[in-house]
């Protein structure tokens, strides 16, 4: 049986992947800060068969976490076939206007953390000639975002970073996916905010997919191997297209978007 290690695995698209791997029967480690939704997530997974399901409540925020993660795990004696990096933060508002330890944990979370747990476990995946990894970036990662400006050049990391790993890998039987969904329906937009802020517009319309139909898509292009998979027709046309215009047009638009001008 393979096991799948997610994390942010209480909400939004890692819930959902949680769910599709499970009905495909594999064994599943699901890391969050919310232990008590992950446990509950457990008792609905089970429902659908005899799964295996171990729940660990971390902070990947904070430094010695990933490296706790790791040692969790060789304890538990699990091998991880599949690693989804899919915990990540936002941090909506003028950069200069910002609080330093939020920016500074955002970036922990999104680079840090998922570099880590890539170095940490990517070498077993070599040596057994075989595994997946699926770092969640997001469609911010083409193109500059006043307003999210930390959070979109995080996304850039990621996307680069895995497309690097690809190449390095992919003929050692192990491929690694970025994941770049545009805004999804999920708690995200709402964790984003300070106490008094709006949402931006652009995470609110009606029109978003939701978590489930960007998981199902993710599973897939996962399997599949594929290096680079973003989501949705109009969001692929906006990434090919986005190095047609000067950069300072890619800013000002995004800009507008972000409610940030």
């Amino acid at each position: 049986m393979k096991t799948a290690l997610i994390t942010g695995a209480s909400d939004g698209i890692g819930l959902e992947l949680a769910r599709i791997l499970a009905r495909n029967g594999h064994r599943l480690i699901l890391v969050a800060r919310r232990l008590d939704r992950l446990h509950k997530l457990r008792e609905e997974l089970q429902l659908i068969g005899p799964i295996e399901v171990h729940c660990m409540g971390l902070d990947l925020s904070v430094h010695d976490a990933a490296a706790d993660l790791y040692q969790q795990i060789q304890l538990l004696g699990w091998t991880v076939d599949f690693l989804i990096n899919n915990a990540g933060v936002g941090v909506y508002g003028a950069f200069a206007e910002s609080d330093w330890d939020k920016t500074a944990a955002m970036i922990d979370l999104n680079i840090r953390s998922l570099t880590q747990l890539t170095h940490l476990f990517l070498p077993a995946m070599i040596a057994q000639g075989s595994g997946r990894i699926m770092n969640v970036a997001s469609t911010a990662a083409f193109q500059p975002g006043p307003g999210i400006s930390v959070y979109f050049a995080t996304k850039a990391f990621v996307l680069h970073f895995s497309e690097a790993l690809h190449h390095e890998n992919c003929r050692k039987g192990v491929r690694v996916t970025a994941l770049c969904p545009g805004p999804t329906r999920s708690g995200f937009a709402e964790a984003m905010v300070a106490p008094g802020q709006s949402i931006p517009g652009f995470l609110q319309r009606k029109s978003l997919p939701d978590s489930a139909s960007v998981a199902r898509y993710a599973y897939r292009a996962m399997m599949r191997g594929d290096a680079v998979a973003v989501h949705g027709i109009m969001n692929r046309i906006m990434a090919a297209s986005i190095g047609l215009f000067p950069r300072s047009w890619v800013t000002r638009i995004a800009a507008g978007f972000t409610g940030l001008r």
